[in-house]
């Protein structure tokens, strides 16, 4: 069991924001330890219903009644600090703290926390791993910032010494974690909003791998000069894994595709053969990510069978290159990727799939990511054969960029494809049912509400 004597100060403890992606799971892991936790959120939610069916007072709505005497009152990110319920427990000296701090608390109640970051494929590997861990008889105690069939939500309660959760590198959140492994994916230009330039983002990574202790484990991505730079920065065992560079702990050669895209592959570790690892996630990318997990899941003792019956049982995280249904005899499928490097990811997992024509909705966003990577985005869509642009979602930001999606639809145009602007979701549903075809691929693609566009095209 988890060492939970550092948090035993806190026998009452109120969320605000309590049905969020990482604040839902934490409450639950909370209630697992015996503390008494309530909470708040501005609308009610399949997430807000299963919490207190686990027993959690949960105030639909912001309202300084619902700070009830609480020891703490844990936020997460996306609360103002002019909140009621944050000036409440203010007015009556009840401590406050972000949700991102209180995770690094919790961490620290673990054994063997085990993070898993980078720019891209951070809940997809997150998945894998837990996957393997349970494959495994582990136990372990989950978060990832995705939904998963497997734990039937985005965390699940365990009661072993495993913590196995997705570490965030936007505004550093991921330095209040106490890791004792890590993997690092890759590192690319992203959330610029904050980090400004790419050298401050290398630098978020450096400290990361720098909270490791000695004997702890570091996995890297041995195609990333990036990643593999990382090494020098800790005493912790390093591993590192690649397809094109074979001077790695682990790599993958003989990759070959099935009809839906799937690969399968050799997995060598230390130039000795490991195993045949077969997916049923599409891409490139996703060989990548399953040869992160694997060198984990081996360095913890995890056999090559359980990883391999692990690995071919997960059928990707949701919104992850997810499919949705029909429409014309066309496949639907709907992604989360929002950054160029996520589309060129997907488009080539495309490529191996058989189809006819590829249809891609895209939703910038936010405004700062599609004015600093304008150029990025333009090039990336051009691997479809016809491209729709929604407006961009605008997440947390207000427009004082001068951006708007009609720059990237007209850059597109520039670069000698027909990118259309339909704004309207019900028009851009009418003009997919008019033009599809039989054995077409439609993506809707974005982290935002783009997501709805495949449910309003099958019930159209």
């Amino acid at each position: 069991m988890p060492n939970i004597e550092r948090l035993k100060k806190y026998n009452k403890i109120h969320m605000v924001g309590i049905g969020g992606v990482s604040m839902s799971g934490i409450a639950e892991i909370l209630v697992n330890f015996g503390f008494k936790v309530s909470g708040s959120n501005n609308v009610e939610s399949e997430t807000t219903k299963k919490l207190e069916k686990a027993g959690i007072k949960v105030f639909i709505g912001h309202s300084e009644k619902n700070i009830i005497d609480p020891d703490i009152v844990v936020y997460s990110a996306a609360i103002k600090q002019d909140n009621i319920e944050l000036q409440t427990a203010k007015e009556k000296n009840i401590p406050i703290i972000e949700r991102a701090d209180f995770l690094g608390e919790l961490t620290r109640c673990f054994e063997e926390t085990i993070t898993i970051a980078g720019t891209h494929g951070k809940s997809t590997t997150t998945s894998m791993v837990a996957l393997c861990f349970l494959e495994a008889l582990k136990d372990p105690s989950i978060q990832v910032g995705a939904d998963i069939s497997a734990i039937n939500g985005n965390y699940k309660v365990g009661n072993s010494e495993y913590f196995i959760i997705e570490a965030c590198e936007y505004v550093e959140s991921f330095l209040k974690f106490s890791p004792k492994a890590e993997i690092i994916l890759n590192i690319d230009n992203d959330h610029l909003d904050y980090f400004k330039n790419f050298d401050n983002i290398k630098y978020a990574f450096e400290k990361y791998v720098k909270l490791l202790p000695d004997d702890g484990l570091l996995v890297v991505n041995g195609d990333d000069a990036n990643c593999l730079a990382l090494t020098q920065f800790t005493k912790a065992k390093s591993l590192s894994y690649g397809i094109t560079n074979k001077n790695t702990d682990l790599f993958a050669v003989n990759i070959v595709f099935d009809n839906n895209g799937f690969p399968e592959f050799d997995v060598y570790s230390k130039n000795e053969f490991f195993g045949k690892i077969k997916l049923n996630v599409p891409g490139m990318h996703n060989v990548l990510n399953s040869l992160g997990c694997i060198a984990l899941c081996s360095h913890y003792g995890i056999k090559y069978v359980t990883i391999k019956n692990a690995l071919i049982n997960f059928k990707g995280a949701v919104r992850r290159f997810e499919f949705k249904g029909t429409v014309n005899g066309a496949n639907i499928f709907d992604d989360y990727g929002h950054h160029p490097t996520e589309i060129i990811a997907t488009s080539k997992a495309l490529m191996n799939k058989k189809y006819n024509k590829s249809w891609i909705v895209f939703q910038p966003h936010t405004y700062s990511r599609t004015k600093s990577l304008l150029d990025d985005f333009a090039k990336a869509l051009l691997n479809f054969d016809n491209i729709i642009i929604l407006d961009i979602y605008a997440a947390r930001e207000k427009n004082v960029y001068g951006i708007s999606s009609k720059d990237l639809v007209d850059k597109i145009n520039s670069l000698g494809k027909n990118a259309k602007y339909i704004p309207d979701f019900k028009d851009c549903v009418n003009y997919l049912k008019e033009n599809v075809k039989p054995n077409d691929i439609i993506l809707t693609q974005g982290a935002g509400t783009v997501t709805e566009i495949g449910p309003m095209l099958i019930r159209s």
